[in-house]
């Protein structure tokens, strides 16, 4: 009876604890001692790159483009007053000088052989003419004081057979052969005169005196 009495005790007991309520939490206990750290010099992968910012406001307007006529006057004029001002300083320093769009001629009017005439210009910075045009040979030809006379111009001198070509081996652009010309039977050096007539002839005499005309 006793014993049966214990267990009843003990299952009131036991039923009670299951059935009643949990406590207040205690206060959190003491941080850990702090961790290695860790290596160093090595950054971390890179994150995804962010969302797109907002379009930013349009700028100001640019100035006003050159067009026109009268947005061009002003232009004009200082081009023309620039080469106003080379005519005049090219006159100082030589007899003869011509101009003829953005390109001159010029000359002493002094002669000699084909290659003083290359020596000549090129110390002064200037290459020996040559007419790109009908325009610029005729106005060559204004060089020329007395009939019967003779220029030199920048034609290649090798041979006949590079007589397309100027002293760079650039193509002739223009070319004003006289009849028979280039002379084929020169089979060895051959330099370019431009006669009084502004035609074009070739002579093996590269010695012979001829003007000297630079073009700048």
């Amino acid at each position: 009876m006793r014993m049966i009495l214990l267990l009843c005790i003990l299952c009131l007991m036991t039923s009670t604890a299951h059935n009643q309520a949990a406590g207040v939490p205690g206060p959190p206990g003491p941080s850990g001692p702090a961790g290695p750290a860790g290596p160093r010099g090595f950054p971390g992968e890179r994150g995804a790159p962010g969302p797109r910012g907002m379009t930013g406001f349009p700028g100001p307007p640019g100035p006003a483009a050159f067009c026109g006529q009268d947005n061009f006057g002003p232009i004009m004029e200082e081009l023309e007053t620039l080469k106003s001002l080379v005519k005049s300083k090219l006159t100082i320093n030589y007899d003869f000088v011509r101009s003829v769009g953005q390109k001159y001629f010029v000359s002493n009017k002094e002669m000699g052989s084909f290659s003083r005439a290359v020596e000549f210009c090129s110390q002064r910075g200037l290459e020996l003419a040559l007419p790109q045009n009908e325009e610029e040979n005729n106005i060559l030809t204004q060089v020329f004081v007395e009939s019967n006379e003779n220029a030199w111009i920048n034609v290649n001198n090798k041979a006949v057979g590079n007589s397309e070509a100027d002293m760079k081996n650039q193509h002739l652009v223009f070319t004003k052969w006289g009849e028979g010309q280039p002379d084929k039977s020169i089979q060895d050096t051959g330099c370019t005169m431009l006669s009084e007539n502004g035609v074009w002839k070739v002579t093996p005499e590269c010695s012979l005196n001829a003007y000297i005309i630079c073009q700048i």
